[in-house]
């Protein structure tokens, strides 16, 4: 049952922005997206006292407020952002990656670094992140050029995509940053795969990626360590993965309770990248699988409405994002459960972290503005044409 206030503010006659917004925006998504940022805090507040106490941090729910704060500023952005049109997500994409990229360049000389990794600017005490506002924006910079290059108006849009593309990874491993690159490598092939371009050139793509990958084992001393890790458990100090896993096994089917956790205190990197074992011991193997079905639903319900768009930069675009979103938080759970090497790979809306959330605010937000039921954004066939009189 709707409650009257939204029956009357919105009503479909509602020609306001806004009107005009919630009539064609996926509603389904934006509350469980919605649902995804409440968990987020949720286990920020579960994470929060024992990552306090871990850096000699007064307060106790000192990362709890923070999360809040993101979670609110992460809502704005992604309802702002969500409300563009086509154009305006291509205009925002464009200049969002010059910025992006600016500051990446700048890194070297004036950024932070932490872990033998110089991927931060910092402000005070928040730290800017730039390659995670990059991916979005990439993504549909990409798409543009992969549907301008199949007008066959004389725009080299292929060979844009892969300038842009090279731009980025470049400037990724010189921080070095081998996690995001491999997420946006496999975002950037199945877009180029979605673009309809020749299963050959994305079979070369992907044997070059393979070819590229297995070099950063040999190029770069700490990825080796962490496959060395991963591979030879026994000889090497696992004692992130290995608490992360006993969390996991220790909160049965149901979890221990709110606030019950014992295993987060031995996890250093809980409230970032390891918050799923947190939620795991806790809440159980039930909230992990409903999690785990929450981000299912926004990537599958995603790429399926992606599909169903005309227009094919549109399509592209939209799918490339989502597949940037569920990689991202397959790479973070398949860590968690030791199915591969560590990665600093945050869980979309989970993880603590204000770069992260808000990036994946905007991610969102560009997506459910793609897929908004504009007129002719839809093939007939799937029945949404008729909502072209609300959009």
């Amino acid at each position: 049952m709707k409650p009257v206030s939204h029956a009357h503010a919105f009503a479909r006659s509602d020609r306001s922005p806004l009107g005009v917004w919630w009539w064609t925006v996926d509603r389904w998504m934006l509350g469980v997206v919605a649902l995804l940022i409440g968990i987020g805090v949720l286990m920020s507040f579960a994470a929060s006292p024992a990552a306090a106490a871990r850096m000699n941090i007064g307060d106790p729910f000192h990362f709890a407020v923070r999360q809040c704060v993101f979670a609110g500023a992460a809502a704005f952005v992604l309802l702002t952002i969500s409300m563009l049109d086509v154009k305006g997500v291509r205009r925002a994409a464009f200049f969002i990656w010059l910025f992006a990229i600016a500051v990446m360049i700048a890194l070297p000389f004036i950024g932070h670094s932490a872990k033998g990794a110089t991927r931060w600017l910092q402000f005070g005490s928040f730290t800017f992140q730039p390659s995670e506002y990059m991916k979005p924006a990439l993504i549909i910079l990409v798409a543009w050029m992969f549907a301008e290059g199949q007008k066959g108006q004389g725009v080299p849009g292929v060979s844009i995509a892969f300038g842009l593309y090279a731009i980025s990874v470049g400037l990724l491993l010189i921080q070095p940053d081998v996690g995001q690159t491999v997420l946006i490598t496999v975002a950037f092939g199945a877009a180029f795969w979605m673009a309809g371009v020749p299963m050959s050139w994305v079979m070369l793509l992907g044997a070059t990626a393979i070819a590229g990958l297995s070099s950063t084992y040999f190029l770069f001393p700490h990825v080796a360590s962490r496959v060395d890790r991963f591979l030879s458990p026994d000889k090497a100090d696992t004692h992130q993965v290995d608490r992360a896993a006993e969390a996991i096994s220790a909160g049965g089917f149901f979890g221990r309770g709110p606030g019950e956790g014992v295993m987060k205190r031995h996890v250093p990197d809980l409230h970032t990248d390891f918050i799923y074992s947190v939620g795991a011991e806790e809440y159980g193997l039930i909230f992990s699988l409903l999690l785990v079905a929450l981000f299912g639903f926004v990537v599958v319900r995603g790429l399926y409405r992606a599909m169903k768009l005309s227009d094919p930069f549109e399509q592209v675009a939209a799918a490339g994002l989502f597949v940037l979103v569920g990689q991202q938080a397959i790479i973070n759970v398949a860590v968690n459960l030791n199915l591969i090497p560590t990665k600093g790979m945050t869980l979309p809306f989970i993880s603590y972290g204000g770069s992260s959330m808000l990036a994946m605010g905007l991610t969102m937000g560009l997506a459910l503005a793609l897929t908004r039921r504009r007129p002719g954004a839809y093939t007939p066939t799937e029945g949404l044409a008729k909502a072209g009189a609300y959009a």
